[in-house]
């Protein structure tokens, strides 16, 4: 089965995302520029949003329980060492990639269920707004290692030739 074309810009999404962290030190990943979070906060926080949709919501399982806690929305500000947050957003985004493959139009137009409601947004609302907030923070990190004084920092948005517009399916 071929991957939806908005899986595939949020694969693009996610490898824009890894080319703004190249190179981050792991000092710098939790140095706070207040009043933003860190950078290694940020992927946590990310790996987070995609660890609730794509495989609690979707496959009713989780990868790291305590996630949400240390790096959920509303949750107070902290420095999680940024090796560890790497391996989370890793190993949630694969288990993630196993529903996302399977997605198609027809299915971004259903709704989770989630303690027997359906959640008010549709899978492909929930797809879009993962895009997005990824997009945000990479901004947002791109804006905090050059207030650290990082130089060459790479050109955004990139090299498209992986993520050129598809019809969907």
């Amino acid at each position: 089965m071929p991957i939806h074309p908005l899986v595939m810009q949020l694969r693009f999404t996610r490898s824009e995302f890894i080319k703004c962290l190249k190179d981050v030190s792991p000092e710098d990943a939790v140095h706070r520029v207040m009043p933003m979070n860190c950078i290694s906060w940020i992927l946590g926080h990310l790996a987070n949003q995609e660890q609730a949709y794509w495989v609690l919501l979707a496959q009713e399982r989780t990868i790291l329980p305590d996630l949400n806690d240390l790096v959920g929305p509303g949750k107070p500000a902290n420095t999680p060492p940024f090796d560890e947050m790497w391996a989370a957003w890793y190993s949630i985004t694969k288990a993630a990639d196993q529903y996302l493959n399977t997605l198609t139009t027809p299915v971004l137009e259903t709704h989770f269920i989630y303690k027997g409601k359906p959640r008010p947004e549709s899978v492909g609302t929930m797809l879009l707004r993962n895009i997005y907030h990824y997009w945000y923070h990479t901004g947002e990190a791109h804006a905090i290692r050059d207030m650290l004084g990082h130089r060459d920092l790479p050109q955004f948005v990139g090299d498209m030739s992986e993520a050129f517009y598809r019809p969907e399916p």
